[in-house]
């Protein structure tokens, strides 16, 4: 079901996050991080409360949870996606590839899997909304070179589309979809080669080379895919 977004946003001093979780002792946590680190935070437990909240007021991000007694926190992102381009963290117990896979594809900007540190999610949190902020804001962030085309399984240059492989076009892709954002080595491994279990960290490196080189060949920066020492790579405004 839709959610109906309010396009109206109340002025506040601290940003609002949502957060959907169902286990009161998690949730208790991260409303005491959160809080004292200067956030507004609204609480909801069931899928339907977090989509009227969300129509309700608009927040800054929204955390949710995946395993829900009403459904999972996957629908309400999805729903969310429909209308609107709020950040998203998933936070959850369930760390299979195939999920943080699905999440990502989604619009999840970042994913957590249980235990956590609640300093760690606070700190992800700021990171998401500097991000945000900064694709925001008029003029703050150059436009890519680069247009996916899914439908062709292509991606464009300024000078029509680039002679990729199978599997540069698809991490090339994973990238382009979320600008800025660091996908770590065993993420791309999952999306890129997720019919290739023997994959290595020095396979996605040789393809990332590989991209780069033809990117400059197309007359454009290899350095638009940056390297993110021991954490992975992200495309680059």
């Amino acid at each position: 079901m839709p959610i109906a977004v309010s396009t109206r946003i109340p002025p506040s001093v601290a940003p609002l996050i949502l957060l959907l979780e169902d286990e009161q002792a998690i949730a208790d946590t991260l409303l005491y991080v959160l809080g004292s680190e200067g956030f507004e935070v609204r609480h909801e437990r069931l899928a339907r409360d977090a989509r009227a909240a969300v129509a309700e007021r608009l927040p800054a991000l929204a955390i949710l949870d995946v395993g829900l007694p009403d459904g999972s926190g996957f629908d309400v992102c999805r729903d969310i996606r429909r209308q609107s381009n709020l950040p998203v963290l998933f936070l959850t117990a369930r760390a299979d590839e195939f999920d943080r896979v699905l999440g990502l594809e989604l619009g999840a900007d970042d994913y957590v899997a249980k235990p956590f540190s609640p300093r760690e999610v606070c700190a992800r949190v700021r990171a998401i909304l500097r991000r945000s902020a900064g694709s925001a804001a008029p003029g703050a962030a150059p436009v890519l070179p680069l247009r996916l085309d899914d439908g062709a399984q292509r991606i464009l240059g300024p000078a029509g589309p680039l002679p990729l492989t199978r599997l540069e076009y698809r991490l090339l892709a994973a990238l382009l979809r979320r600008p800025e954002r660091i996908f770590s080595r065993r993420e791309l491994m999952s999306m890129v080669w997720d019919d290739a279990p023997d994959t290595s960290d020095r396979t996605v490196d040789a393809h990332v080379k590989l991209v780069r080189a033809k990117l400059r060949e197309a007359g454009l920066d290899g350095d638009l895919i940056q390297t993110h020492r021991h954490m992975g790579y992200s495309l680059q405004r």
